[in-house]
């Protein structure tokens, strides 16, 4: 008796152990991902205003179709990169993903910044170079520092009313991001 329930410990301890290493393992698997997905786009140092989801059609990125997103990959190796420009009075919210699609820094017009978005993104190494004062920044630079260097920045706008979403995403593709010109 006491073999046979060891035997079945044995064999619960085994067979969780095997459940959680697939489990971690399948996503490093996968060939597919967010990343891949947005590598695709044409967005390097760019914001790129991404079409309106259309309710019955495929939805990759499974974004909402209430919302306009604007999306920009940028990689620090080439320096600090920033995002400027205005945005509209509506709700908006700013997002900085690494490459794994986890979110590393997000804030919105909520957070008392106004509609003005300036924001510097930097990696350990150029965090010490501002922090040296070898990086020029100007005033009201919201500071973030990144764990990785490639990172994408996603913006979403939440349109009102349906016949505003046009002047929005207007707005939105009049961000820059990227590197700051020499």
């Amino acid at each position: 008796m006491i073999r046979t329930l060891l035997w079945l410990i044995g064999g619960l301890l085994l067979g969780g152990v095997i459940h959680i290493v697939t489990i971690l393992l399948l996503p490093l698997l996968a060939e597919e991902t967010t990343w891949t997905r947005i590598a695709a786009l044409d967005a390097q140092n760019k914001v790129l205003v991404l079409p309106q989801v259309e309710a019955g059609q495929p939805n990759p990125l499974h974004l909402d179709p209430e919302l306009s997103y604007g999306i920009c990959r940028v990689d620090l190796d080439d320096g600090p990169a920033y995002l400027s420009g205005v945005l509209p009075d509506g709700f908006w919210s700013v997002a900085i993903y690494d490459s794994a699609g986890i979110a590393t820094y997000s804030t919105t017009n909520r957070d008392g910044i106004g509609q003005q978005v300036e924001l510097g993104i930097f990696n350990a190494s150029q965090t010490r170079l501002l922090a040296q004062q070898q990086i020029d920044i100007t005033d009201g630079l919201l500071v973030v520092e990144a764990q990785t260097d490639e990172l994408f920045i996603l913006v979403r706008l939440a349109p009102p009313h349906e016949i505003m979403r046009p002047r929005f995403e207007r707005e939105l593709a009049n961000l820059t991001c990227g590197p700051r010109p020499e």
